[in-house]
This record gives C-alpha cells, sequence and structure tokens, in this order.
C-alpha cells in the first residue's frame, strides 16, 4: 500500500486532523476516537492512506504516525482484524486449538469481536459448536515509560463489553479480553486507573472472576502489520509496583 507523507498540524474534532501534504493543508479521516494528545502533537509526521472514493468528504485517512522514532497504528479498527488474522494462523498460542473462528458474534445487545468453538457431531451426525470462546479486543496506543496503558479516554462502551464477557463466563463461557499494543516501545500493560477508574475497575472485576487477559503487541510497517507471537506481562494494579501478573 502507498502512503502519502504529511505533518500534522491540527485536530479539531476526533474524527479528523488538518495535516501539511507537500505545502497544502488538507484534512484526513482519524481512525481512532481516542484523545491520542501524546502522539497527534504539532509538526508530528504522519502518514496518509489516499482514498479512491470521488464522494468521500476527506482525501486521506490518518493510518500511522511517528513518536520517539517509532511507527504507532492509529488505525483502531484494524487491531480487530491483526488478532483474529494472528488467530486463524496459529500465532496466539493461548488461543490455538479451534477449528470454529468468526468476526463479531452478537450476544444480546453487544456485538463480542471474535468467536472462537470447535465442531463437533451428534449421535445422528448432526454437527454442532462447543467450547464457545468470545474475545473482545482492545487497542492500545497510550505509552507511558514504555507501559500500555488503555484507555486513554474513558470508555462507557469498554465497560459494557466486559460486563457482557463476566456474564458469558458465569454462563460457563471461555472469555478473553485481548489487548493489542499498537505502539511498538510498549512492553507491558496495566489499565489506565487515572482516565478511567470505572473502566480499571470492571475489568478487575472480570478477571476475578474467570475473564482471562491477554496482552500482546505489533511490529508496525508501512507495508504491513505483524502480531509478534509473544504474550506481555500485565498488572491490573494502581501503581507499577504492585504484583506484576505473568500469564
Amino acid at each position: 500500500m502507498d502512503y502519502v507523507r504529511g505533518i500534522f498540524k491540527n485536530r479539531p474534532n476526533r474524527f479528523i486532523a488538518e495535516v501539511e501534504v507537500d505545502g497544502n493543508l488538507e484534512i484526513a479521516h482519524v481512525p481512532n476516537t481516542g484523545r491520542c494528545r501524546e502522539l497527534l502533537v504539532d509538526d508530528a509526521v504522519v502518514w496518509l492512506k489516499p482514498s479512491d472514493n470521488p464522494n468521500r468528504k476527506t482525501k486521506f485517512s490518518l493510518h500511522f504516525v511517528e513518536n520517539n522514532g517509532e511507527l504507532v497504528s492509529l488505525y483502531s479498527q484494524q487491531a480487530n482484524s491483526i488478532v483474529y488474522d494472528a488467530i486463524v494462523n496459529g500465532q496466539i498460542k493461548e488461543l490455538s486449538g479451534y477449528d470454529y473462528h468468526q468476526r463479531e458474534k452478537t450476544v444480546d445487545n453487544s456485538r463480542i469481536d471474535i468467536y472462537l468453538a470447535n465442531h463437533e457431531d451428534d449421535c445422528c451426525g448432526i454437527d454442532f459448536l462447543v467450547d464457545s470462546c468470545f474475545v473482545e479486543v482492545k487497542g492500545v496506543t497510550l505509552i507511558v515509560d514504555g507501559e500500555a496503558r488503555f484507555p486513554d479516554a474513558p470508555t462507557e462502551r469498554g465497560a459494557k463489553h466486559l460486563k457482557e464477557l463476566i456474564k458469558l463466563k458465569k454462563d460457563g463461557n471461555r472469555c478473553v479480553v485481548f489487548f493489542l499494543i499498537q505502539h511498538p516501545a510498549g512492553k507491558f500493560f496495566r489499565p489506565n486507573w487515572e482516565n478511567d477508574p470505572k473502566f480499571s475497575e470492571t475489568l478487575n472485576e472480570a478477571y476475578d472472576k474467570g475473564v482471562e487477559i491477554l496482552v500482546y503487541r505489533c511490529d508496525n510497517r508501512l507495508d504491513g502489520i505483524d502480531l509478534i507471537p509473544e504474550s506481555l506481562d500485565f498488572d491490573l494494579g494502581k501503581s507499577f509496583s504492585d504484583s506484576i501478573v505473568d500469564d
């Protein structure tokens, strides 16, 4: 994919950014509703995907930003695809062994990002699904001293998804919240108590009730993004000095 280099100038709202391209000021769509204040700073180098849709309001989408020498992915929805493809390709050992894979499984009033299961035949030759596993994916871009934190802004929707996982786990399903660190500098994860104590408390509740937590990061390049097949440590406490969990 051919990207266009730009210089970030301003973000009037969470959906668009003003960027300079070849000396001209352009408007780019920002596919990430997080604040990203530590990334989208004045004159930061950004990489834009041109749109070939003549009816679209913006000519570009802002996919990457350079930060402290690292290429950071801002395309939050792509995190789901990266994790899904990695599961299908057997790159996530904790989620291997399933022969049925589905994107966006509707459960009650929510949509869980990934549904995994196994096919099984009953005595009459009827195929059905067993070993259900629900995976909710969260892309992480906020990094503080090498520590990845989520969310970077309060998210009622994120807490709602965790509550749904708690319910599904209580019903006997396997449930996983998967944090994909999209900033290569992130080597460790914890919830962002300062910005969203409700989400952080709910994540602790989910973990206590059996919802699993997986943390991975990705290798970002302009010609592709790959998940690094090695899980990372996390800490659910309010400070880095709390006990480290190595799952």
